[in-house]
């Protein structure tokens, strides 16, 4: 993720000495001269610094911005800061199953937190390859690794309790009000899903499996590939306690839509779905219950991430209400 340049970090900026005197030298760098080169990695405020003499180069995130107080923002911060330092805590550091090392944060600066730079190409890149170029066999290499990683992640951290269905329930509450606010359904729309929701509630496998930490945010940019198995996992301010098909179920779901937009055809991401819940469950003594019991769960979560995905503001209206229809059909799978 090289980012588009946006030139020097001047040298009286505040960032600029905190770069230098506070994060730096933590990291084995010391220099009299320090000139940090600004790339924009994101719409929001994600920047890449790196310092021209010793090629070091870290990420900035910045929480503050014009509509988030200054105290949610903060919060927002140190969350991830922690969430990072949890995960790594749990040996997810290294080749192949790496979390982003957290270098510092600045609340006066904006809310900062500052992470080391991973290189690495993001899942959505693979699926785009694997849309415009055939090159399939990269994105199913790629889906191997992604579930190794997830299935790690999810067996490391289980914790014995049982998961708490109402979660996903109140989260797709507020997805539809949401829409519905937005007018983006009507309220039979609303009523309709509503009522699945309620059989999805009733059904006993949605509350049987123990609960797992989960990246809270797996969609294709949030996770970055290197060589052979390597992931590197960004983002986890979400990170949460839930059932193990949250992180699944929002793979599988955004597969669907990258093709579905791209080609209009609601089948063509199946064969890619499959394998990464096929592979995900090779992580398992009998890989098949592990299958069955995922894929019995994972309708409802994939019929919220077409929702989610429903409700952005860059999504074009005609693949807006093919999004919707799908979720619709999805939750309809007993």
């Amino acid at each position: 993720m090289p980012g588009e340049y946006a030139g020097h970090l001047p040298t009286d900026d505040p960032l600029h000495g905190y770069l230098s005197r506070d994060v730096l030298p933590g990291m084995g760098v010391t220099a009299r001269q320090v000139d940090f080169r600004v790339f924009c990695l994101k719409e929001t405020k994600v920047y890449r610094y790196e310092e021209s003499h010793s090629r070091t180069q870290v990420v900035g995130k910045f929480f503050v911005n014009g509509s988030r107080h200054g105290s949610v923002a903060m919060e927002r911060m140190r969350r991830e800061f922690e969430n990072l330092q949890v995960l790594r805590g749990y040996g997810l550091a290294g080749y192949p199953h790496h979390v982003v090392r957290p270098l510092g944060t600045n609340e006066s600066l904006n809310s900062i937190l500052v992470e080391e730079y991973c290189g690495g190409a993001p899942l959505s890149a693979f699926i785009d390859a694997a849309i415009h170029q055939e090159r399939q066999p990269q994105l199913f290499a790629k889906l191997t690794a992604l579930a190794y990683f997830l299935a790690t992640l999810h067996n490391r951290t289980a914790n014995g309790h049982g998961v708490d269905f109402s979660e996903d329930c109140a989260y797709l509450d507020r997805l539809v009000k949401n829409l519905e606010s937005k007018h983006i359904i009507g309220a039979w729309d609303a009523e309709e899903l509503y009522w699945l929701r309620d059989l999805w509630r009733e059904k006993p496998r949605m509350w049987e499996d123990r609960q797992v930490f989960v990246h809270g945010d797996a969609t294709p940019s949030n996770f970055l590939f290197g060589e052979g198995l390597s992931v590197m996992a960004i983002d986890l301010e979400r990170m949460r306690r839930a059932d193990r098909v949250f992180d699944l179920g929002r793979i599988a779901g955004e597969l669907q839509h990258f093709y579905m937009q791209a080609t209009g055809n609601k089948y063509a991401a199946e064969p890619f779905i499959s394998h990464f819940l096929w592979e995900y469950a090779c992580h398992f003594p009998d890989r098949d219950r592990a299958f069955h019991s995922i894929t019995g769960r994972i309708p409802f979560q994939m019929g919220l991430t077409l929702l989610r995905i429903a409700r952005n503001s860059w999504v074009h209206e005609p693949h807006r209400q093919r999004l919707i229809e799908e979720a619709k059909i999805i939750l309809r799978t007993s």
